[in-house]
């Protein structure tokens, strides 16, 4: 009897797991801009909770698009409104965050300055840098990004 009672039980969590696995750890999604500008430049911020230099974006809250957070985190990080249709390039997994993250990087051409400037308690730095002399500090996920954009170069789909 035991040995029935074990098997069901088994079965059951068999079946159970990816359910459970569904509700206590969803996926998420993130977006972040690659903003180039005319003069072989690319905007880059500094956040305040993490080291290195990277491109604008965040995380997508529920209800939102993609695109939708794509502008709200440009905004609010760089204080440029995105213009005309950035193009969606690749959809990464990040295993850094978690083994459900994902980050989806637009590349943006269109841009205009607005009068919001970033939070300080957010953003520490951000700005225009030119692509042949970045930060020593830009981060390597950022760095091969722009090697597959600007390179040409096939996305390895990780973070």
């Amino acid at each position: 009897m035991r040995t029935l009672a074990r098997r069901a039980l088994t079965r059951t969590m068999r079946f159970a797991q990816p359910l459970v696995a569904r509700v206590t750890r969803p996926l998420t999604m993130g977006v972040r801009a690659m903003i180039l500008d005319g003069e072989e430049r690319v905007c880059l911020v500094r956040h305040s909770y993490v080291p290195g230099w990277h491109m604008p974006g965040g995380a997508v809250e529920p209800g939102e698009t993609l695109h939708q957070a794509l502008l709200r985190e440009v905004q609010e990080e760089t204080g440029l409104a995105v213009g005309g249709h950035p193009g969606l390039f690749a959809v990464y997994l990040n295993e850094v965050m978690a083994k459900r993250d994902h980050v989806a990087v637009y590349v943006v051409r269109a841009f205009a300055t607005t009068a919001h400037r970033p939070s300080p308690l957010e953003i520490v730095e951000y700005g225009f840098h030119r692509l042949d002399a970045l930060p020593s500090d830009t981060t390597g996920p950022t760095r091969r990004r722009l090697a597959e954009v600007l390179e040409g170069r096939v996305p390895d789909h990780l973070w």
